[in-house]
């Protein structure tokens, strides 16, 4: 799901770039599995109003859900609602050529959220992408996906979303027209969460780059 939300300082660090990779076998159940932001279009309208600083961003974000023999990932997509795919097609269709799937991890003293973190999960499949980015219980983006998952035990934050381009001070033009055909208001203030603030949280760790050499 790609989705913006407030200005914060955003967790890309340095060593993100040197990251260990990390394959299949390393996914755990529970595990954060983050796409690389393209440069353009609407995922670069979401880096303007989000990144402070040129370094990796994040624009889609889902759940890893591990059994004994597959891997998933349960996730808000903007092509096709709210789903659960193999973790293969989820990386066939979000890695380009330019982009990083990163994983992230909850750390131990959090990793007791994880069974009610999928079943919620799974509850929640089925419903459409939320193109207004305005919270409702019909529909969902990606990064609300995951905070709603984690909401019974408060692993994530909602913050005040802000559009505003911070080498402008004014709001974006991309998110201006982008309301402007909902015949709605830009949501200026209005709770929300976006990818890179999910990163940042200190609940979690990185645990590398995925790799998958083939399909």
């Amino acid at each position: 799901m790609k989705i913006f939300t407030f200005i914060t300082g955003l967790l890309f660090l340095a060593s993100l770039v040197n990251a260990q990779n990390i394959t299949l076998n390393d996914l755990e159940n529970g595990d954060l599995i983050f796409v690389g932001a393209e440069k353009a279009n609407l995922s670069g309208a979401i880096n303007r109003v989000t990144q402070q600083k040129d370094s990796i961003a994040f624009d889609h974000i889902g759940i890893i859900e591990k059994s004994a023999d597959s891997l998933f990932v349960l996730h808000a997509s903007s092509k096709k609602g709210t789903i659960r795919e193999s973790v293969k097609i989820f990386y066939q269709t979000q890695k380009t050529a330019d982009n990083k799937i990163v994983v992230y991890r909850l750390k131990n003293n959090f990793q007791n959220a994880i069974p009610d973190a999928i079943l919620f999960a799974k509850k929640m499949l089925g419903k459409p992408y939320n193109w207004t980015y305005i919270l409702n219980d019909s529909s969902y983006y990606c990064s609300d996906f995951i905070e709603r998952c984690f909401r019974k035990n408060h692993i994530f934050n909602l913050e005040p979303m802000t559009f505003i381009n911070p080498k402008t001070g004014k709001t974006d033009d991309f998110w201006m027209e982008f309301y402007q055909k909902q015949n709605l208001k830009v949501p200026e203030g209005k709770l929300g969460c976006n990818p890179n603030g999910l990163a940042a949280s200190d609940k979690l760790f990185l645990a590398g780059n995925l790799s998958i050499n083939s399909y």
